[in-house]
């Protein structure tokens, strides 16, 4: 289950499809500056973490936006057919065809609605033989990180495609099946950085462990302890580092995101010693109508009573027993029915907000525009907005 190579690939046929991404790294003097100036917390300084569960953190999100196909960038074989569809020596933000991203594009973002962005980061195309991350593309990192927290946004980073489909092109946390050991100190080593750059920021940051990850080669048992293995690793790091970090709320990685196996009893939250910790799924079914143009409509009353059955389920495994939920990331395909499309995630947010989880629509550059500072379709996002019941900003 490859979701975002596969998203991607099947996207292309889409006719509407417009990838659009961000670029980066050392832009001009001017953007290096703002990274190392931003109004965002100093490291001398620590931004506010206040007293609360990750419960009332989680009830403070409304809608969420996904800025996809940015910094989640890498050289990849994402249409699966062995060899690179991107390639550059020097990966930047627009690899995938967007635009260099902007604070006007965060703000056009808030000023549609959005009170929370999840910054998908991929780190294996910027990392040396000791697995140090190259300080222009940390730098970058923090600038646009800095852009939404600034904004007073909920930001949420990750590994995203390092946790991807395919390892001969340097998708690596997969590995962690025949290389546990090796694939866990690069694991901790990445995380150790990225806890070291951004320990002053206050509780509105959020880290998440991984992006969509199972052992599928492994027994089911030794699949499920795998992954659980790495989050509780995940966890113990976060809290050991400094600044905020030992407070900090942290998203933990779903297997697969999949509602059904993460609803699993084999599934297990890491152990937290601050008990601040969210799990995080994803929601695509079904997915020839959310990732592909294979099925131009939805909305019969089974498909409703599909959507209904899983948000349910996941409340009644977590939110019901005190462990809360976001959704990092939902969608549809550009190029299927408009009209199917805005039920279907007017549906979705409205189950999943009464339901108390906050919902991330996935974007890669074809649902906002971001060079035109508009949205493909205005009435996905006066939908959302008022499923979520805050209505649409003006």
């Amino acid at each position: 289950m490859n979701k975002k190579f596969t998203r991607a690939f099947s996207l292309l046929s889409a006719a509407v499809l417009t990838f659009t991404m961000l670029t980066a790294c050392g832009d001009s003097e001017e953007s290096e500056s703002e990274s190392t100036t931003s109004s965002s917390e100093s490291s001398s300084e620590l931004g506010e973490m206040r007293d609360i569960t990750s419960m009332e953190l989680v009830s403070e999100m409304k809608l969420g936006y996904n800025l996809g196909n940015s910094l989640d960038v890498c050289n990849a074989d994402r249409d699966g057919d062995g060899s690179v569809d991107e390639n550059s020596e020097n990966v930047d933000e627009t690899l995938w065809g967007n635009p260099t991203v902007t604070k006007e594009q965060l703000e056009f973002v808030k000023e549609s609605g959005f009170d929370s962005v999840r910054i998908p980061v991929t780190w294996r195309d910027h990392l040396d033989e000791n697995y140090t991350i190259d300080s222009d593309w940390m730098d970058r990192v923090q600038e646009i990180v800095d852009y939404a927290y600034d904004l007073d946004l909920y930001v949420i980073i990750n590994l995203h495609h390092d946790g991807g489909g395919d390892p001969d092109f340097g998708a690596w946390i997969r590995s962690a099946s025949t290389d546990y050991d090796g694939v866990l100190e690069k694991y901790q080593t990445i995380w150790q950085q990225i806890c070291d750059r951004f320990e002053s920021y206050g509780d509105k940051l959020i880290f998440e462990s991984m992006n969509e990850v199972g052992f599928d080669d492994l027994s089911t048992n030794d699949a499920y302890e795998t992954l659980n293995n790495l989050n509780q690793a995940f966890v113990d790091l976060v809290r050991a580092s400094g600044g905020n970090n030992p407070q900090r709320h942290l998203l933990i990685a779903g297997y697969w995101t999949d509602i059904e196996q993460t609803c699993s009893t084999l599934y297990q939250m890491p152990e937290d010693p601050a008990n601040r910790c969210i799990v995080s799924v994803h929601y695509y079914t079904p997915w020839e109508f959310c990732t592909t143009t294979y099925q131009y409509e939805w909305g019969s009353d089974d498909e409703i009573s599909l959507m209904e059955s899983k948000v349910t389920q996941m409340k009644e495994a977590f939110v019901d027993n005190g462990v809360p939920v976001i959704i990092g990331e939902y969608g549809t395909c550009y190029g299927n029915d408009e009209a199917s499309r805005v039920l279907f995630c007017e549906t979705f947010v409205k189950l999943c907000t009464e339901a108390g989880m906050p919902t991330y629509i996935w974007d890669n550059g074809g649902l906002f525009l971001r060079s035109e500072l508009k949205w493909q379709n205005e009435e996905i996002i006066t939908a959302i907005n008022e499923a979520a019941g805050i209505g649409t900003n003006e």
